[in-house]
């Protein structure tokens, strides 16, 4: 379903009801990285996910913009769909980036944090470099090199060689990215502020899952996420990296329904 907002007109997924559950993608996918959690954890939750500015059936919208901008986007999304109460937010990778920028922004409307495959951290010098580096790659050659640049560390090795469907299908939805969605996004992250601080201000429930075979993000990140959340739990899921939700969807699955019913 589309679904205008106040900045640009995407696409929507909304099943169930009970707890809002708030799912945002990570770079550069699109709101189809969340289907098997939209559709299994909707006996659950509300489950709840749209298309960031470029991305999926999302309009594109020249940058450059930031992360605070996306979880604008994210309250104008929960207002549009008239979800009033606190929501479950859920993202992995850059969604958790912007996860984070809207508990700073938006506290009130959290009732509790799944961090996926992300980290608290601001980029390094080379990190921002790398940023830029793919930038240019988007101008100069399009999505689907920055599809071809990214897609070998996306997935567990042994996800990579056993499922090539899933990676096929993956491709498909990075490659489907607006150049404008890259570069923004791209830029976003590499200016983001370092979320460490905001990690002892958080007071809600927290859940931090990640892929044992992650190669884009090490594990110690994910545990120096749970160690600076008072009372976060850690879910370490095997045979995974960092689409950690798509190579293990019934553990990812299983995990967050059980953070759910908890909380």
């Amino acid at each position: 379903m589309r679904l205008k907002l106040p900045v640009y007109t995407t696409q929507i997924d909304d099943l169930g009801s009970r707890t809002p559950l708030l799912f945002i993608h990570g770079f550069p996918l699109s709101r189809a990285l969340w289907e098997p959690q939209v559709i299994e954890l909707s006996d659950s939750a509300r489950t709840l996910a749209f298309d960031l500015r470029g991305f999926g059936g999302a309009d594109p919208v020249p940058g450059p913009w930031s992360l605070d901008d996306l979880a604008d986007d994210c309250r104008a999304f929960l207002d549009a769909v008239r979800v009033t109460q606190p929501v479950v937010v859920c993202g992995l990778s850059m969604g958790g980036y912007v996860a984070f920028a809207f508990y700073r922004r938006y506290r009130a409307r959290v009732a509790g944090l799944i961090l996926a495959a992300t980290r608290a951290g601001a980029d390094s010098p080379e990190g921002r470099a790398g940023r830029d580096k793919m930038a240019a790659l988007a101008r100069e050659q399009g999505a689907g090199a920055v599809a071809d640049a990214m897609l070998p560390r996306m997935f567990a090795p042994r996800t990579y060689t056993a499922q090539p469907g899933l990676v096929e299908r993956t491709r498909a939805m990075m490659a489907g990215s607006s150049v404008d969605g890259i570069v923004g996004a791209l830029g976003a992250m590499r200016d983001r502020a370092d979320s460490t601080p905001t990690l002892a201000e958080i007071t809600v429930p927290a859940l931090v899952v990640h892929g044992a075979d992650d190669q884009l993000i090490p594990v110690s990140e994910a545990e120096k996420m749970q160690a600076g959340i008072a009372g976060a739990r850690l879910a370490l899921l095997p045979d995974a990296g960092h689409l950690l939700n798509l190579e293990q969807p019934a553990l990812f699955n299983s995990a967050v329904a059980d953070f759910i019913m908890k909380l």
